[in-house]
């Protein structure tokens, strides 16, 4: 290595760091304006001054950029990802221990802040929303075959927000308290049935006396 290498090193540390500093910031901005679904890579990287290939090499996908943004530990996209690899067998309890072992982690998981800023704030409803939407909803529902996916998919964003709400905002007790695995084990099974369980019937409505 020569000496001029030498004393260009620092430089071009310096100005990867800037770039990868600018381009949070900016990811930061446009998620805000425009939510998840209505901010690509692309734009950020136009808005950050930069190619689209650095922010891919920075943040490895939209999704890493997202969670690099709002201060999600590096480890819940690919936590996201486990929930996926092994089709619909058992993806219930994937899903509840997948949400509540990171969590547990830290406080500032970013589900728990947008969740409490949720009601007061839109735009956090809205990445809240898009987010959990595009990267767990959407996929989900592509998993079954059935005519009320969408449906099916939903009820399971209310057994996890539910359950996020009473644990770690609302604090309700022993749910607030129990070891993750118990509660995998009882809500697992819920969210399953969610996905795969029996469509129900329909109630049948009663006919007016008389009629």
């Amino acid at each position: 290595m020569t000496e001029h290498d030498d004393h260009r090193r620092p430089g071009r540390w310096r100005s990867g760091a800037e770039s990868k500093q600018r381009i949070l910031q900016t990811a930061r901005d446009l998620f805000g304006q425009h939510g998840y679904r209505g901010t690509t890579v692309r734009a950020i990287a136009a808005a950050a001054g930069v190619d689209p290939a650095m922010v891919f090499y920075f943040f490895g996908t939209k999704q890493g950029l997202f969670a690099a943004a709002v201060e999600m530990s590096d480890t819940v996209p690919p936590a996201i990802e486990s929930i996926f690899t092994a089709g619909l067998d058992a993806i219930g309890e994937r899903i509840v221990r997948t949400l509540l072992e990171n969590l547990d982690k830290s406080d500032r998981t970013p589900l728990v802040m947008l969740t409490r800023s949720a009601p007061t704030d839109d735009r956090s409803e809205t990445l809240l929303r898009e987010f959990i939407d595009r990267e767990i909803t959407d996929r989900v529902a592509a998993m079954l075959d059935a005519p009320d996916a969408a449906l099916r998919a939903g009820m399971v964003n209310v057994q996890i927000l539910g359950l996020a709400v009473a644990r770690y905002i609302v604090r309700i007790e022993p749910i607030a308290s129990s070891p993750v695995e118990d509660l995998v084990s009882r809500f697992g099974p819920l969210v399953q049935h969610c996905l795969t369980g029996p469509t129900p019937q329909p109630v049948p409505t009663p006919t007016p006396v008389g009629a």
